[in-house]
């Protein structure tokens, strides 16, 4: 079984794109400017694994209806 350097194949891929779904819904769902949403969707999509850890610590929230 042939691994990538992070080790996410399979359950592991999956579970990174359901992360990285959550993180951009919440980005969009945010009181950000157009701009600073633009940049965060950005790096989470280029940067899937790096990004969507960033967005968790600095990262814009979803507005509380």
């Amino acid at each position: 079984m042939e691994m990538n350097m992070f080790g996410l194949s399979g359950l592991g891929g999956i579970l990174l794109l359901a992360l990285d779904i959550w993180a951009l819904v919440s980005i969009l769902g945010s009181g950000a400017t157009s701009g600073r949403k633009a940049l965060w969707v950005l790096l989470v999509f280029l940067l899937p694994l790096i990004g969507f850890v960033i967005w968790l610590i600095a990262g814009p929230r979803a507005r509380r209806s």
